[in-house]
């Protein structure tokens, strides 16, 4: 088959169409979709909106949404040139999520931890565990 070629030709090295020059490459051949359902999934205009939503709506104090968008939208997070209309949103989100996770953590251990040390006296107007005392709403005091 060598032989048959022309000077300068190369020889052929796509095995699945023996006409065609372009070599397949298995990395590039996959299409890559905005959302982790692929091809089930939505188009990329109705991608842009939803990621916009989401976005916009973690604000409002459900930043579950923020959560959300950046699993749903996990491959526009990760292929950021593929989709540069939706990644922004879903990095914000991303950013928005992780502020928010730390702000909470830190509330949530410095109860943990400080406790009663922490807070003094105060400690048993801010702890909801004796709300049931303090109302008489239990039957054993």
């Amino acid at each position: 088959m060598e032989a048959s070629l022309g000077n300068g030709e190369m020889p052929n090295q796509n095995p699945i169409n023996p006409r065609s020059n372009v070599i397949l490459v298995p990395s590039s051949s996959s299409p890559v979709w905005p959302t982790i359902d692929g091809p089930l999934g939505l188009s990329e205009e109705d991608s842009v909106s939803y990621a916009r939503r989401f976005y916009k709506f973690g604000f409002a104090l459900l930043p579950w949404l923020w959560a959300l968008n950046c699993f749903y939208f996990w491959p526009a997070l990760r292929h950021s040139r593929s989709f540069p209309r939706i990644h922004h949103y879903v990095l914000r989100s991303a950013v928005g999520l992780t502020v928010f996770t730390a702000l909470l953590a830190s509330w949530a251990l410095t109860f943990v931890i400080g406790g009663e040390r922490l807070f003094g006296h105060v400690w048993n107007q801010l702890v909801m565990y004796n709300l049931a005392d303090r109302l008489g709403l239990t039957g054993w005091s």
